[in-house]
């Protein structure tokens, strides 16, 4: 940092003291803003406002005695679902249980809508079992698929209920019907929480056990985060892992989409135990936040992060956006307007970081989300260098007028400059071509890559280690009704992912059938690391709805067999958690060469929120090196560099992993530095950095196996650092 006092230059300390105050007159500005509940359509929000009930509560008081009872049905019905996705279980379960009672007197109810008001009310019963046992009775085995032991509930009033309605259900629904397969995945669940699955429950209708058990064997795996003091409860939000003290022990912030939600930073104490430090930081005030995404944006060695609001809130969501610069040792100011991210609002969840015109600052596209009533387009805003960015995406041609709800960098066709790619719910997804004169080509209708249409997550990575960068994107079309028949083993119709296999040319293969990513998902959080260590990358995805019907555990996939496949290990690692997932984290928190696993956790409405999980890996006796990178003519981050590791093997043979600089997925970020799994590996023959902006090769021989190493661009030597290791601190 330039020291004014020293320089002698009157001018440049009084640029620099305007600086410091515009950053600080900007964040109160923020905190004001975010604060206001007139500006934030608190009360219109479709998720978190209490105006519809409201509404629904005095129509229904102003109905007459002598209403019609399918008007009664009606206003008790939608009131009854309103007032459960706001936590009030008790006021939704008297309101559809007098829906139910009343259908009686409404002669010739169809019967598909007579189903549909008892669903409701078992789903309400259920969330009532939920919030009594698993939100206030948790342990580690609450809400994991398959329920059992201390996940079994303890007040079981909820369930009993439940079963109950779902059984009526079973009973007029026709098989196959979409409300057959979601009566019948939810009874198994209800049934498991009363520990009465399989054997306890009508045999015709049991979910086989053999259908849950994962395909490989993985070890247990325990949330640890209540003992941490990790497991936040809150609504849907994102998580970045990542070193913000610059003491090489990787901290946590986390956020959540609850507008009156305060933002929350824990520091690694190095020692086995996180320390919140939310108001030494500077962030109380700053609320909200459905995603997070990092870089070091300013080149001076810390890393600051976007906070990004108002996703799926459509109008209500013109909310602004949050960038935090990190002044150093983790205190934050918010510089959204000084920087010139705050001139308009857009809903958005979604953005990512890339120096794409290779200028050694990095820049930042933030995919908005379009609708009918409104058009949010994309921003892409270039890093001027000097704190300041400017939206150039309509110049770029980047702007996809489109639902986004994932955006990523990758250089899939390795020219040396970075592209986009724009995953959009209900459209075409763009891979924009970056063509290095600061313009962009849609190629994704021509590469084939434009599906599915329905889509969530993506991200670039290379998971079969040939060099080449591959293109995940996740469908979010099905359901609790597609997920039941397919462990069922019954048909399901519904899109499915896609793992487009890169040649590095610029032409891509689907292959997720073949790599056995066949089952119905529905991933909102996601994100990919080695969590085994064997040199090829898993993934974790958290899934889920909006809608509380939407039970359906979280995954786990292992790369096996050099990549050629992926196997679903969910139910054996015990991370296959029914709560909605949202901002996942691959990191290696202890210092000891493994990934552990963080999930930020809670749904979208008021009344779905839920504690977060911190998961400590085990272990697999697979080697492993970490690379932090230090950009000079490129980005201080690295990001869009290149690792490779030639190893040698216990058995004599050769292996070569590849790393692309990022931070994972596209909903929850990994640190920045890199840690590679080399499997067993025996000696590291030589390791290689290829730098985005100047696309130069360092390459590096005696490195050692099991360690920690620095490396600045240009720089011949590199630093090996010597990280102590830790336990974690659980009683």
């Amino acid at each position: 940092m330039i020291n004014p006092m020293m320089t002698g230059s009157i001018p440049l300390l009084l640029a620099l003291a305007q600086a410091v105050f515009a950053a600080a007159d900007g964040h109160e500005k923020m905190v004001r803003l975010i604060s206001d509940a007139e500006f934030m359509q608190v009360d219109d929000n479709p998720y978190q406002g209490e105006g519809e009930v409201e509404r629904l509560r005095s129509e229904l008081a102003s109905l007459s005695d002598g209403a019609p009872a399918h008007k009664r049905v009606e206003f008790n019905f939608h009131l009854g679902v309103a007032e459960g996705f706001l936590g009030n279980e008790r006021a939704a379960i008297k309101h559809l249980g007098e829906a139910v009672r009343l259908l009686t007197d409404v002669r010739g109810a169809p019967r598909d809508f007579s189903n549909q008001v008892r669903f409701r009310l078992a789903v309400a019963y259920i969330r009532l079992g939920e919030t009594e046992n698993c939100c206030l009775r948790y342990t580690p085995a609450s809400c994991v698929l398959p329920i059992q032991g201390e996940g079994i509930h303890a007040k079981q009033e909820g369930s009993l209920r439940a079963i109950e309605q779902l059984e009526r259900i079973l009973s007029n629904a026709d098989d196959p019907s979409k409300t057959y397969f979601e009566a019948r995945w939810l009874l198994n669940i209800a049934y498991m929480t009363v520990g009465r699955w399989p054997d306890g429950m009508p045999a015709n209708l049991v979910l086989p056990p053999e259908a849950l058990r994962s395909q490989d064997p993985f070890p247990r795996m325990t949330n640890i985060a209540p003992q941490l003091g990790l497991n936040t409860f809150s609504l849907s939000g994102g998580v970045v892992a990542d070193d913000f003290d610059n003491d090489d022990d990787i901290d946590l912030l986390v956020s959540t989409s609850d507008i009156r939600g305060q933002i929350r930073l824990f520091i690694n104490s190095g020692d086995g135990t996180f320390a919140e430090r939310t108001r030494e930081a500077g962030l109380v005030g700053i609320t909200g936040g459905l995603n997070l995404v990092q870089a070091d944006f300013d080149n001076d060695g810390d890393v600051d992060v976007l906070v990004l609001r108002g996703g799926w809130f459509e109008e209500a969501g013109q909310h602004p956006n949050s960038l935090l610069r990190n002044e150093g040792s983790g205190r934050f100011v918010d510089v959204t307007f000084a920087a010139g991210l705050g001139a308009v609002h857009y809903p958005t969840q979604t953005a990512a970081w890339a120096d794409f015109d290779n200028d050694g600052f990095v820049d930042i596209y933030i995919g908005n989300e379009s609708t009918y009533s409104q058009i949010s387009t994309g921003q892409l805003f270039h890093n001027n260098g000097d704190g300041t960015f400017t939206d150039v995406a309509p110049e770029a041609g980047v702007i996809n007028d489109s639902f986004a709800k994932s955006v990523i960098w990758g250089d899939y066709d390795q020219d040396g400059f970075a592209d986009l790619y724009v995953s959009n719910l209900d459209g075409p997804n763009r891979l924009y071509h970056n063509n290095g004169d600061g313009t962009f080509t849609d190629m994704a209708p021509r590469l084939g890559v434009a599906m599915p249409k329905q889509s969530f997550p993506a991200w670039f990575w290379d998971f079969d280690n040939d060099g080449h960068l591959d293109l995940m994107v996740w469908s979010y079309s099905a359901g609790i009704a597609e997920v039941a028949a397919s462990y069922l083993d019954r048909p399901f119709r519904t899109e499915m992912a896609r793992l487009y296999r890169g040649d590095g040319a610029g032409g891509f293969t689907d292959v997720a059938a073949s790599r056995m990513l066949k089952r119905p998902t529905k991933p909102m959080g996601v994100n990919f690391g080695d969590i085994d260590n064997d040199g090829y990358l898993d993934f974790y995805l958290g899934t889920g709805d909006t809608d509380y019907t939407q039970l359906m555990p979280n995954l786990m996939y292992v790369s096996r067999d050099d990549g050629d496949r992926f196997a679903d290990v969910t139910e054996v690692s015990g991370l296959g958690n029914l709560q909605k997932g949202h901002g996942i984290a691959f990191a290696d928190f202890d210092n000891d060469g493994d990934q552990d696993l963080f999930a930020q956790m809670g749904g979208a409405y008021k009344g779905d929120a839920f504690g977060d999980s911190f998961f400590e890996n085990p272990g697999f006796g697979n080697r492993w090196l970490t690379v932090h990178l230090q950009g000079v003519k490129s980005n201080r981050s690295a990001i869009g560099a290149r690792i490779r590791v030639d190893v040698v093997n216990t058995d004599g043979s050769r292996h070569t992993y590849y790393k692309h600089v990022n931070s994972g997925g596209s909903f929850g970020a990994n640190p920045l530095r890199q840690t590679i799994g080399l499997g067993q590996a025996e000696r590291i023959e030589q390791l290689q950095i290829l730098w985005p902006s100047t696309a130069t090769t360092q390459v590096f021989r005696d490195v050692s196996l099991d360690s920690f190493v620095s490396i600045i661009e240009g720089e011949q030597a590199f630093d090996v650092r010597a990280l102590p290791t830790f336990s974690f601190r659980v009683n």
